[in-house]
Formats: structure tokens, sequence, C-alpha cells
């Protein structure tokens, strides 16, 4: 196509400026060859009465294209797109890519009524928290402004091991600790440097969808664990997979399940993973809201062998837009992790990390826990009773003595997904739990959370329930 024929559509109602429609259609034509290299462009005074519009706009467009080499100007003749740019190559289309392992995400972020995961923040916290921000900014130290340790910070990972030996059992130093952004990270980075394609990986079925979709990102190949009332069945993992390279359980409240891994099958997964020489990763999510008893010790604190690799949040019990995960690793791990954490996002927000620690330190962060338990607990009773009066002989409710969820099973010939949806539209969300079963027969049931929600809005939602359910 000749320059001066150059058709160029101007969009007067499009929010692209005009000399920028016009700058990307001339860069289209150059890159395709449909003005050739050395072709001569249209004097700017022509292509501006041409099209209508302001020669100001022409010349913005060629100035632009002059500056990134496209076009080249020449003293008395005008402008010609550039000799030295290579012939334009007939190619077909790019391939699309694998595609990458599904994570249901709908609904995650919303604060419907019976959304899990959800936290609160009460006057007291966010009053310290605004306080102990301040002051750290005031008085800020130089290395929240420039790169730190992969491992997160010195304070924080002190803070973190005193913390978990005091109240799971945790054997840990500061030094295995790794601060990530949210255990979803530290789970990843782990089975990163911990699987090939093609290794086996135990799951738990029914399991937590977004740990399955990073084994699959992973390249594992996944071995489904049935659940009973005991927990992971060990010994079904051993007899589908003995080679398994790693093992992800859930051992203080089953996902979804709500499940203890009972005190036998720790002892057979430990004994298993160390004649294996495997790798046990514990995602230990919500173990901080035990509503009868104290919390239950670590799975990594009865491990003699250092073959479990402990993974915890602040997502869970302060609030999930803080970012702030951890690890801890046996020593053996340490190095490859952050190597792997190098090639992502360096090291965590250190800001973050100075105040959490404050948090933590000056005793804030254990009142806070002591008020959110009495504060989950009231609305987990507050669910239950609004549970079992609308909805008696279509749910058979259990009562959580830990976590932030609970799980209602459905009566014979109801489908939770049908439930799902039609709370959905009530602008409810009831997780079904049976897309998370793997390869057992699956459970017809709903996960609903109760943290984060006011009892009056449950008491709510569970009337609505009953409506969609009707």
């Amino acid at each position: 196509m000749e320059a001066d024929l150059l058709l160029i559509p101007i969009d007067r109602a499009s929010p692209e400026p005009v000399l920028r429609q016009v700058y990307l259609a001339l860069r289209r034509a150059i890159l395709s060859g449909a003005i050739p290299a050395g072709g001569r462009l249209p004097p700017t005074r022509a292509l501006a009465a041409r099209l209508g519009i302001a020669r100001n706009s022409v010349v913005a467009a060629y100035e632009q294209l002059l500056a990134e080499g496209f076009i080249e100007g020449r003293v008395g003749a005008g402008s010609y797109v550039a000799g030295d740019l290579p012939e334009p190559l007939e190619l077909p289309p790019p391939a699309a890519p694998a595609p990458a392992p599904v994570v249901p995400h709908a609904g995650l972020y919303g604060a419907a009524p019976f959304n899990t995961g959800r936290c609160t923040l009460d006057d007291r916290t966010l009053q310290v928290w605004r306080g102990l921000t301040a002051r750290r900014l005031q008085r800020p130290d130089p290395a929240l402004l420039g790169y730190a340790d992969p491992r997160g910070s010195a304070a924080l990972r002190g803070a973190v091991a005193r913390y978990l030996r005091a109240a799971r059992a945790v054997r840990c130093e500061p030094e295995q600790v790794v601060v990530t952004a949210g255990a979803q990270q530290a789970i990843d980075l782990v089975l990163r440097v911990l699987l090939r394609p093609g290794d086996a990986a135990w799951m738990e079925d029914p399991g937590y969808p977004a740990v399955r979709a990073a084994l699959g990102a992973a390249g594992a190949r996944i071995v489904p664990v049935p659940v009973d009332g005991q927990g992971m069945d060990v010994g079904s993992g051993i007899a589908a997979a003995p080679e398994a390279r790693l093992a992800y359980v859930t051992p203080s409240s089953q996902y979804p399940l709500g499940v203890v891994l009972s005190m036998a099958r720790r002892l057979e997964l430990l004994a298993w993973a160390r004649r294996a020489g495997a790798w046990v990763l514990e995602d230990d999510y919500d173990s901080e809201f035990r509503y009868a008893g104290r919390p239950l010790a670590s799975l990594q604190g009865v491990d003699e062998a250092g073959r479990v690799i402990y993974v915890g949040t602040f997502s869970k019990v302060l609030f999930p837009g803080l970012r702030l995960g951890y690890a801890v690793l046996p020593p053996a791990l340490l190095e490859g992790v952050l190597s792997t954490r190098l090639l992502s996002d360096w090291h965590p927000a250190a800001l973050q990390e100075g105040v959490v620690t404050d948090f933590i330190e000056e005793g804030h962060f254990a009142q806070h826990l002591r008020r959110m338990r009495q504060h989950y607990r009231g609305a987990r009773d507050a669910l239950v009773a609004a549970l079992r009066e609308h909805l008696p002989g279509r749910l058979e409710v259990e009562v959580p003595d830990q976590g932030m969820k609970l799980l209602a099973r459905l009566r014979p010939g109801l489908l939770d997904t049908a439930v799902a949806a039609a709370a959905a539209r009530r602008g409810i969300i009831a997780r079904p739990v049976s897309p998370m079963f793997l390869a057992a027969p699956p459970v017809q049931a709903l996960m609903l959370g109760f943290s984060g929600h006011e009892p009056g809005a449950l008491r709510w939602a569970a009337r609505e329930l009953a409506l969609a359910m009707a």
C-alpha cells in the first residue's frame, strides 16, 4: 500500500487520543509492511487535512515514531520509514500456552454471609494497629526503605519462633523461619523446590483446592489419600504410592471436613516419611482459634527426624490483606527455598513486618487472639442455633471445636452444588464440599464460615438459606 493512499480511521468517540490513534495506525502499517522500508510518509499538513484533524496531532505522532526509530527525517524531503527495519515475517499466530491449573476463586473476596476466611478487627486492635504504624513511620528505620533479607526481618522471625514454640510446640529457631506473602506462597515455594514433574505427592481427599492446583502447577502426580474420622488414612497412601516425595496434610483441622489427625496416624505418617525419605507439608491454617481446651500441638513438634515443613499464616488471625505467612523449614531446604524466593518477590514488605513484630512483642497479639476466640465462639453458636431453627431435618450441623467455619451435611437427595447456586442467588456464599473430592465418594455438604460475620447477619443468612433450599 502506498503511504499516500493509507487510510486511518479516526474514532472521535474513543477515549484514545487522536494523536495516539494516528501513531498506532502508522506503526501497524510499518510493522506489517503496508508501508515498506524506505517508503515516504505523507506530509503532516496533507495527512491532517485528509483525516480532518489538527496538524499538531499528526506532528506529535510522527515525532513519537521518529523517537522510537520507526521513521527517519530527511532535510527538505520529508519523513520516511527507517531503512534498517527487518522485513515483516509471515508467522502463524502463537499457540496458546498450556492452561494453568484452575483455582476456584468465585466469591473468595466477598463479604457475603457464610464466606470463609473472613476476619474481624475490633476497635481495640485497629487503634493499636494505627498507633504502631504511625510510630514506625515517625521514626523510620533505614532498613524499611531498602532491599532486605529474603527470610524476613530477624526481629519478626524471632517473634514468630518464640510464639510457635510456646503456642504450637513447634521445634524451631529463628534461622529456620521464612516470612512469606501468605501461606499459599510458602506452600508454592516448598513445592517448587521439592518436586520435579512426575513426582508422586499425597493429597488429602477431600482437600484444599488451591494446594491441589499448586501441586498440579509443580507437575506432581497427585495421589488422593482418603480421610476418615481419624484424618488422613496413611495406610491407604502407603499402599497407593509408598515412594511419594511429599505428603500435604492439615492435621489440626482437616480441610474441609474439620477432623483431627489422630496421634496414631501422626506417628504412622512420620514413620513413613522417615523410611521413604519423604517430606510432610503441615498446613496449620487456623489452629489459633480453639474453643474447647488448649490448641492442639503441631505435627512438626512430634517429628524427631526433621521431615516436616510447617506452614502458618497471619491472614486468618489478623487479616488477609496483610499478606504475611511463614514457613518453618528443615535446614536442608532453607537455601533452596530462599534462592527460589529471590526469583519472585525478593523479600517481605518491611513496614508490615515491623508493625507485626511490635504487635506480637508488646503483647497485643495474645490479647487480640483472646478477644477473637470469644467473638468467633459467639458467632459459631449463633449460626448453629439459627441453622437448627430454620433448617431442621435438612442439614446435619457439625459443631467445630476449632476454626472459622463449620460443616453442614445435606439430607440425602440434595446436591450441595445446586444448593450453593441457589444460595448465591440470594446473596449467600455457601461453599459446596463435593467438588473438593478427588477419588473418594463425595460428601454432599456445605462449608459455612462464621468468622468475620456478625451474629445478626448469620441469622439472616440462615433464613435465606432455608428459603433457597425450599
